[in-house]
């Protein structure tokens, strides 16, 4: 009797790269990003969204994270068989910790609304310790648009 050979699910797969707390850092976290995850075949609306989402994280780490002479660090977990992508920018300011301004702030104030695109292309969103002395900002993306665009606590 022939029975089908049981299918494996697809590898999680994990890119990792420290970058300069710069302009510059922060624009190749993006680029890194979306030719990683276009090698890992993942589709273009989530590619698209991460890319966003990258952008904005490695933008708040070089402006509000930086430490004189500290890199920041960019993950990218992508797990094929769920259909999930966790991005994570670390840096190297445990003091300062993100938050998504008040609806009624100044619409003339230039800056503050990255953390508003990010909760509305992730499924959810958080900052956690990163020990010794820092924090990393997630974000989970799903490959089926199924979000919320809250943050967990």
């Amino acid at each position: 009797m022939n029975r089908p050979a049981p299918q494996l699910a697809a590898p999680t797969r994990t890119f990792t790269q420290l970058l300069s707390s710069t302009r510059r850092g922060a624009r190749l976290a993006r680029l890194l990003a979306v030719a990683q995850l276009r090698s890992w075949g993942a589709g273009q609306d989530l590619t698209e969204r991460a890319e966003t989402v990258v952008a904005e994280l490695a933008a708040n780490a070089v402006l509000h994270g930086r430490s004189p002479g500290r890199d920041f660090r960019l993950t990218l977990v992508l797990d094929p068989s769920a259909g999930r992508l966790r991005v994570e920018v670390t840096d190297t300011r445990p003091d300062l910790h993100p938050h998504i301004p008040p609806a009624e702030a100044d619409a003339l104030h230039p800056g503050g609304r990255g953390l508003s695109l990010v909760a509305a292309l992730a499924d959810h969103w958080d900052c956690v310790p990163y020990p010794p002395g820092g924090k990393t900002v997630r974000a989970v993306l799903s490959r089926d648009g199924d979000r919320d665009g809250g943050q967990a606590g």
